[in-house]
Parts: structure tokens; C-alpha cells; sequence
């Protein structure tokens, strides 16, 4: 069917949303002054803005959570530019589709010199094929590509077309922007919900700006859930009252990509707050993943791998809290298992911390890698046959058990001849103990 053809062109009709659209898409801006925040990339001045004034743009990606205003702004690009202007599905496109716009756009630029521009939304999730198809017409000049994603294009993108594209990112909007747009939401009679006779507190307005966390296709879905679900009073007027606010959005929703960047941001952030010993912020990023359906697993191997690396002989219980978590993840699962989970990252944020096992370790490792081939000292092979014996295997091993503790008669070199002496451990006078922030208490 064509309105599942992939590639289209973007008219002016395509800036006029229908009144029966979704108020988000209603709302979304058609000029720069529309567009609310991003005033750092889109701001008078900014070079992106004169790029988009001056119609001469150059090949780019637009990096942002979802809602900060990517594929609007795009649009604005449409309806600046007096190129052709194509946009791409990423999960239905084809590479034969690709490849036949990618020969007009050419035939275009060849036969009237007119550019194309093409939008690709979601451009983390062409593969590596589709990428490829668009590489050589980029790189020749035939078509800008512009593409928008709320995934690291460093991950997602392939090298070759991330070289060529300038890389802008937007930020989440802040509290106020998705006010500032609530309130233009119902008093925008055009487009918005200015013709009904809307009664909603500035409280609740801030509720939902907060709940959006910088999303305004969320504030706005919101908002228009609560004014359809109003009360309407004998006046005509449709009263939103805070309960009808809070049953809507009882349920937060929190966002863990378990493959995107966000994944190891969040993990990240874990394991750094428990290694500076802040319990508080290691327990809000424990809650945030966990809240969000990351796997419990996933975060106990990080404890176990941090109770060696952070913490290790400056308090040897710390591993055995760790693998005791992980064990009653296993045994016991969720939710229950939060609990365990929370015991570990407690102790391991206020334990001594010493960084002397990993140290030892990288130490060892380094001579190990450049000197593969050391052999073993004789004296501790073991002479299992008879000619083995006969060429000094195990001559002037020491049992430790036949001496004195402490004696010098059972002193003895482990280390290969070329290594003797050598010092991989050092033992740490005073680790460095738990931070003030982890007595405070987190729960």
C-alpha cells in the first residue's frame, strides 16, 4: 500500500497536521521561532541556524532523547529548504529503495542541480547494508543526509558515514520548556486546545512537566488523556482535577535501554558512586535499574568484580557479601531479591577501599605478557619420573611445613631467576575508608 512505502516526500500539507492528530502532532513547531529550548544549537547565531536561514546545509546527525525535538526539527529544515526534501523509514526501508532514490536524487543534482535532502529517522536502526547503500551517494555530494537518533552514533552509526556527518546533539528539555509548551497547548485555539474551556491548576501543569523528564511528546499525551478524561461541568468547562492527574501517570516510566548507551550510563554510575563510597547515589542508580527491568544478574557480577577490584584485602568480607548477593538472586529472584542486591551495594560503599589487588594483578599480567617463555626454577617442578630426577626437578624445594614459621632456613625464590625480588603487591598502610556520605543512609 503506498502509505507503507518507506520513502516520500515531504510537501507543505505534511506541516499542517489534521485536528484528528494526536495533540503532540498538532502542536509540533513549523518554524525555528516555534521550537522550544535548544537555544545553544539553534539559537540566533548559532551555526546550525545559519545553516538552516541560508538553506545551505551539509550532511548531519541529530542525537537526542526521545521528545527534545529531532524529527521537528527536520521538519523546520523542510520547510526552509528549497531542495528536495525525501524521508526514509529505517525499519521499513529496502536497499533497492535506497537505491533508486539515491539515482534520482543524482539525476536531479546532474540534469536541473537541484540537492536532495534526505531524513532518515531512527537511523540506529538501518543496518549495516543500508548504510553502506547510502555511503557513496553522500560522499559524491548527491544527497544531505540528515538523520535523527536517540542512540551514540559512535555505536550505531558505521565509521565511514559518522566522518561525514556533522554530529548535533540536543538535550532533554528542562521543566520550564515543557511548561512553556503546556501552556501553549491549551491556548492555542488553531492547533491546540484553546477552543475547549480547559480548567487545570499551574500545580498539576508542573506535575506533568516533571513526570515528562524533559520529553514533551509525553507531557503533551498526557495532558490531552487528562482534558479528554475530564469532568465536564454544567458550565461547559472540563475540570482536570488532580486525581484524574495522578491516576494517569501512577505508573512513572523509566527508561533503561538494555543495549544502548544508556545501559552502561546507568551501570556506570552505579559502580563509580559505590567506589566513592556515596551509598546515598549508589542506591538511587541500584533502584533506577532495577525499576527500569534491568537484570539483577547483570548488576551482582558488577558487586563481585568491585568487591576484588575497589575494595579486596582491605576487607575481604566485601567479596563474600558480593557473591552471597549474587547467590540469592539465583535462590531467590525478584522482587525479594532487591533486598540482597541493596545489602551488598550498602557494604561495598561503606567499606575501606583499596585498588591494591587489581594493582598486583596488572603488574603480574604486564611481566607475564613480555616474558611468556620464563622457565620454571627447578626446584619447584616436580619430578614425577625417575630422569626427571636425574636433571634436578625438585632439588632445593623447601616444605614450608618442616620449618619454624618465620624461619630463615625455609626462605625460598618462587619467582623465575630473571624475576627475583620482584614486588607485584604492595600492602596499603590506611585504604581508604567509606565516606561520611555512606552513614547518612540511603533508605
Amino acid at each position: 500500500m503506498k502509505e507503507e512505502r518507506a520513502l516520500f516526500p515531504i510537501s507543505s500539507e505534511d506541516m499542517e497536521a489534521s485536528r484528528t492528530a494526536p495533540l503532540a502532532d498538532r502542536l509540533r513547531p513549523r518554524t525555528l521561532e516555534e521550537i522550544v529550548g535548544q537555544t545553544e544549537l539553534i539559537g540566533p547565531g548559532t551555526p546550525l541556524r545559519r545553516m538552516i536561514e541560508r538553506d545551505r546545509l551539509a550532511s548531519m546527525l541529530l542525537w537526542g532523547p526521545p521528545g527534545s525535538g529531532k524529527t521537528t526539527l527536520a521538519r523546520v529544515i523542510a520547510h526552509h529548504t528549497k531542495a528536495h526534501f525525501l524521508r526514509f523509514s529505517a525499519v521499513l526501508g529496502t536497499i533497492k529503495e535506497i537505491r533508486e532514490a539515491m539515482l534520482l536524487a543524482g539525476k536531479l543534482r546532474r540534469v536541473q542541480g537541484q540537492r536532495t535532502i534526505l531524513f532518515v529517522d531512527e537511523v540506529h536502526h538501518l543496518n549495516r547494508a543500508q548504510q553502506d547503500a547510502f555511503l557513496p551517494f553522500v560522499e559524491h555530494g548527491d544527497v544531505v543526509f540528515i538523520g535523527a537518533t536517540t542512540e551514540n552514533p559512535s555505536f550505531h552509526v558505521i565509521a565511514p558515514l559518522l566522518s561525514r556527518c556533522h554530529v548535533f546533539v540536543l538535550k532533554p528539555l528542562s521543566d520550564d520548556d515543557v511548561l512553556l509548551i503546556l501552556r501553549r497547548a491549551l491556548a492555542d485555539q488553531e492547533r491546540g486546545l484553546g477552543r475547549l474551556r480547559v480548567e487545570i491548576a499551574e500545580s498539576l501543569l508542573r506535575v506533568i512537566a516533571a513526570y515528562a523528564s524533559g520529553d514533551a511528546r509525553v507531557a503533551l499525551n498526557v495532558l490531552e488523556l487528562a482534558v479528554n478524561s475530564a469532568e465536564l461541568r454544567s458550565d461547559g468547562a472540563l475540570l482536570v482535577t488532580e486525581d484524574l492527574v495522578r491516576e494517569i501517570i501512577r505508573r512513572p516510566i523509566l527508561f533503561s535501554d538494555k543495549s544502548g548507551e544508556e545501559h552502561y550510563n546507568l551501570i556506570s554510575a552505579f559502580i563509580k558512586s559505590v567506589r566513592h563510597s556515596d551509598a546515598d547515589a549508589a542506591l538511587y542508580w541500584l533502584a533506577r535499574m532495577l525499576e527500569a527491568g534491568e537484570d539483577p544478574l547483570f548488576i551482582a557480577r558488577r558487586l563481585v568484580i568491585l568487591a576484588s577490584e575497589d575494595i579486596g584485602l582491605a576487607d575481604p568480607q566485601a567479596l563474600v557479601q558480593a557473591v552471597a548477593a549474587m547467590q540469592a538472586v539465583h535462590f531467590v529472584g525478584l522482587p525479594e531479591a532487591k533486598l540482597a542486591l541493596t545489602q551488598a551495594t550498602l557494604y561495598l560503599a561503606r567499606a575501606p577501599k583499596s585498588n591494591a589487588v587489581l594493582r598486583a594483578y596488572r603488574a603480574a599480567e604486564s611481566d607475564a605478557r613480555e616474558h611468556p617463555r620464563e622457565p620454571v626454577p627447578l626446584h619447584l617442578r616436580n619430578p614425577v619420573t625417575g630422569l626427571m630426577r636425574e636433571m634436578g626437578y625438585g632439588a632445593g624445594y623447601k616444605y614450608i611445613h618442616d620449618y619454624e614459621p618465620g624461619s630463615p632456613d625455609a626462605e625460598m625464590s618462587c619467582l623465575p631467576e630473571s624475576f627475583r625480588g620482584r614486588k607485584y603487591f604492595q600492602e596499603e598502610a590506611s585504604p581508604h575508608s567509606g565516606s561520611a556520605s555512606s552513614d547518612r543512609g540511603g533508605m
